[in-house]
């Protein structure tokens, strides 16, 4: 088991935990193995393991405490006002956001480099028009709070969502184990989100998720997301997931871990997110470090995140060089690890981009030999989201 850790221990604090999410004690109760992270305390797995988790969560329903994750609200007089100040931040069209739609993006410094990813949500509600959701990473939700209040304008809040958990529920069989608890939630789209009662309980729902699977992020009260945590488990198709297996299925899926895959060094071009970046928004510019990115869309970068795909069983980790096979040093590996439904090692990295093309050969350099590996499309598993 502690080899199957190892990712996920790589990815943890270094710091004593000093947070507890509101599912803390049933973590423990599960008997889940714990371990610092983002500054909170957190199941890595439970006693199944994370290869089977990982199955699990491809075959039936994952159940994930994501609570450590930054919730909060921005809220402006009206949408347009809302939107255009998250505008001048982001890279993203939320000006056209469309009620009951949710959006990733990046949150970025003026050379362009990335602060932070986040999701951002318009609600359905008409009443709460002007306001938007946000979800950031949970290393990043301090420095992000006070890096955007000190960008808006005086009639628009940031409000943090601190007394609100949150799960996510991933698999095949999500939808059908949640349409139990919330008949409603069947009938949303992938990106979608609406207000709906979960056994009983106030909750605002997204058809969205980390694994590449189709599910729900679900944010409910603290006080109260525990019971739609035990409900949901009631499911015989439902079992609870640690961060080992989150790590596996986003790696999989060619999802980018924020630190990791996507930093202050890279662009949303490198990062090959361009897809996040809406027409109106590459051609108009106005976010933080614009110059930067439209000259990237003109020209290209000089480098891009590509998948790799190692030869034989050995994966390749984070900080492996990556070489041509005639020795040149063309980029570094972000994220690497052995990929269960793939059932073969696999990994993502930056790469010159003369290298980056689907099909070229390169060596991966682990414990000082050449690995052979090939660059590959991703997601390395096919995505099943719910569209």
């Amino acid at each position: 088991m502690a080899a199957e850790a190892d990712t996920a221990i790589a990815h943890a604090s270094p710091e004593t935990p000093s947070l507890r999410t509101a599912l803390h004690s049933r973590h423990v109760a599960l008997g889940a193995r714990m371990v610092p992270f983002a500054g909170h305390d957190m199941p890595v797995q439970y006693p199944s393991g994370i290869l089977t988790e990982h199955n699990w969560t491809r075959e039936k329903a994952g159940l994930f405490d994501v609570s450590h994750m930054g919730q909060a609200f921005l809220v402006g007089p009206d949408h347009e006002t809302t939107a255009r100040a998250l505008e001048a931040l982001i890279p993203a069209d939320i000006l056209n956001l469309a009620p009951g739609k949710q959006r990733y993006s990046q949150l970025l410094n003026e050379e362009g480099g990335i602060l932070d990813d986040l999701m951002v949500t318009r609600s359905l509600d008409p009443d709460e028009d002007g306001a938007l959701y946000l979800v950031v990473n949970a290393a990043c939700k301090t420095a992000d709070y006070a890096h955007i209040e000190a960008r808006l304008p005086a009639n628009v809040k940031l409000i943090r969502a601190e007394h609100r958990g949150l799960i996510a529920i991933q698999g095949p069989a999500a939808a059908e184990a949640l349409a139990v608890l919330a008949p409603e939630a069947a009938e949303m789209g992938f990106m979608t989100s609406r207000s709906m009662k979960v056994a009983g309980i106030k909750a605002n729902l997204s058809r969205s998720g980390y694994t590449g699977e189709d599910g729900y992020e679900i944010s409910a009260a603290a006080s109260k997301i525990g019971e739609i945590w035990d409900t949901l488990l009631l499911d015989a198709r439902v079992k609870p997931i640690g961060l080992g297996a989150r790590d596996s299925l986003r790696l999989e899926a060619g999802l980018c871990l924020y630190g990791h895959d996507i930093d202050t060094t890279t662009s949303p071009v490198e990062g090959a997110l361009t897809w996040s970046i809406q027409k109106r928004r590459r051609e108009e510019g106005g976010f933080p470090g614009a110059a930067r990115i439209q000259r990237e869309f003109a020209e290209g970068p000089a480098r891009v995140r590509v998948g790799l795909l190692p030869e034989g069983r050995a994966p390749a980790r984070e900080g492996a060089e990556i070489a041509t096979p005639e020795g040149e040093i063309v980029g570094k590996v972000t994220s690497g690890g052995f990929g269960p439904t793939l059932n073969a090692p696999c990994a993502m990295g930056y790469v010159a981009k003369a290298h980056s093309a689907p099909g070229t050969r390169l060596d991966l350099i682990v414990r000082g030999k050449p690995l052979p590996a090939v660059v590959a499309a991703m997601p390395f598993v096919p995505n099943r989201y719910k569209r």
